[in-house]
């Protein structure tokens, strides 16, 4: 190996020092945070799940990042504080729009993962999962209908559409980006790769009927749902269309865009007495990204050093699924119509591809690393290198686990007022409803089951007053006509008796 190629890959060795011997934020384990999170929040004391994020993320910096915002704001919005956890979201929404405009305009600068490629995926600033990035816009609209502001909650949906298409186009670019930085450094990646990592969670039949990793059906029937209220009913249709096409054969999808022309007549607008109601029940939290570790051998020129590797593992839901919501004595049958389990499964699958490529880049420099540490320092070199491999490979395991992880849907006419709620047994208590539209909000946490703020829109046309009932004749004169007519026909016998 030449001095170029040496001074190539032993740069890394400063890097490497701190992280072993000191240790590093940003190698945090964010799997950690959330387990201590959900903890604290398992009862419903969502302040006390606030304050262990904040001692998770303690600096100014932390504070200002895309995952510290989302769980904050989910989880400000979990203890009813909407108008906060928009605050939040917004905040969040600041690092995604910056990346928006990074992919639209300066793709290259995204497609760069040095840090990643020599020292540990979790370097990476995290830029939010795909499905992460539609899911903050729908939550800022659901947030704002809670608070009845229908019009800035129309704006979300609008940016939810445009956001789906910058990532569509940004990646697909990415994979053949990462395949070209994956060769120029040598790296080459075979099934071999892959030994012992379980395959089948990416590949299960569920994964594979998703269209992509970041569309859902919730965010585009959402939309339906807000444009249909706003009474624009050829937005309506498009949004209720896409739903059935990305989650097909789920029966209250498919009556949302059947029923639709009847809904929005303005005769059956005049008519109408009852509320729309749109029911979202979301159960648990997302899914963890749980680092597995491999060891690959990777070529050096005294012969091969055995490599650490870490890839993620997504492990497939076993919670059972909700079927039945209950109004009063009338029962809903739910839809689901978004699983985040599969969805992060299926992000995972289409990162995989990019996530080997640097991880092979990553164990080839490590393993040079380990080759020059071995020959100038002996063993107690071969030893910090292999040990620095290990603390620095660790894969990324970064997700926005505050979300639910299902969400399902009824609709239905109800009278306004006060409605006793259950889901599958579960009480939700009593729920007040009004408006021509309304928006219910259900969540399953951990083990305790919560109501969100109901968002109405429109008045109900008013109850035109019944006719009232003919005047009935005064008993008296019926009893004074009965007895007449009774006195009358008792004489007529007697009459006819002396014509005889």
């Amino acid at each position: 190996m030449g001095p170029s190629m040496r001074n190539r890959y032993f740069s890394p060795l400063a890097l490497l020092a701190p992280l072993v011997f000191g240790g590093c934020v940003a190698m945090q384990s964010h799997n950690e945070t959330a387990t201590m999170v959900k903890a604290s929040g398992a009862a419903g004391d969502f302040k006390a799940a606030l304050a262990q994020l904040d001692q998770r993320n303690p600096s100014a910096d932390n504070k200002k990042e895309l995952l510290y915002n989302m769980e904050r704001g989910e989880l400000l919005r979990l203890d009813r504080q909407y108008a906060s956890s928009t605050d939040a979201f917004l905040l969040a929404d600041v690092k995604v729009n910056e990346w928006e405009e990074a992919a639209k305009t300066d793709p290259q600068r995204l497609l760069g993962y040095v840090g990643a490629a020599l020292i540990s995926e979790r370097l990476k600033e995290y830029e939010g999962q795909d499905y992460e990035k539609v899911w903050l816009t729908t939550r800022i609209a659901m947030n704002r209908i809670g608070l009845s502001d229908f019009d800035k909650a129309r704006v979300d949906v609008k940016r939810t559409h445009e956001r789906e298409a910058v990532i569509s186009e940004f990646r697909s670019k990415e994979t053949s980006t990462a395949e070209e930085e994956a060769k120029s450094k040598g790296a080459k990646t075979t099934s071999t790769e892959l030994n012992g990592y379980p395959v089948e969670t990416l590949n299960d039949p569920e994964v594979l009927a998703l269209k992509n990793g970041y569309q859902n059906a919730l965010s585009h029937y959402f939309a339906g749902f807000l444009y249909e209220a706003l009474n624009e009913g050829g937005l309506a249709a498009p949004g209720y269309r896409k739903a059935i096409e990305l989650r097909p054969g789920v029966a209250v999808l498919e009556e949302g865009l059947r029923g639709l022309d009847d809904r929005t007549g303005v005769t059956w607008k005049r008519k109408q007495r009852q509320s729309d109601v749109l029911f979202l029940v979301e159960f648990g939290t997302a899914p963890a990204r749980v680092p597995k570790g491999f060891t690959i051998p990777i070529p050096v020129s005294s012969g091969f050093r055995t490599v650490s590797i870490s890839y993620p593992v997504i492990d497939p839901s076993k919670s059972p699924q909700l079927s039945t919501l209950k109004v009063g004595d009338r029962e809903l049958p739910l839809g689901n119509v978004v699983d985040l389990n599969v969805m992060a499964r299926r992000a995972l699958k289409d990162e995989m591809p990019g996530i080997v490529l640097r991880g092979v880049t990553r164990a080839i420099a490590k393993g040079l690393i380990q080759d020059e540490l071995a020959k100038n320092a002996g063993m107690f070199g071969s030893i910090l290198g292999s040990v620095a491999s290990a603390v620095t490979e660790n894969a990324d395991d970064r997700l926005w686990r505050m979300l639910p992880e299902r969400v399902y849907v009824a609709r239905a006419h109800l009278p306004p007022g006060e409605h006793k709620i259950s889901v599958d047994g579960r009480d939700f208590g009593t729920v007040k409803i009004d408006g021509q539209y309304a928006v219910v909000p259900l969540r399953f946490y951990e083990s305790v089951a919560l109501v969100g703020e109901v968002g109405s829109l429109g008045k109900l046309p008013a109850q035109e007053p019944p006719p009232p009932p003919p005047a009935a004749e005064p008993v008296k004169s019926k009893a004074v006509s009965v007895k007449k007519k009774t006195q009358t026909s008792a004489k007529k016998p007697e009459a006819q008796t002396k014509t005889k």
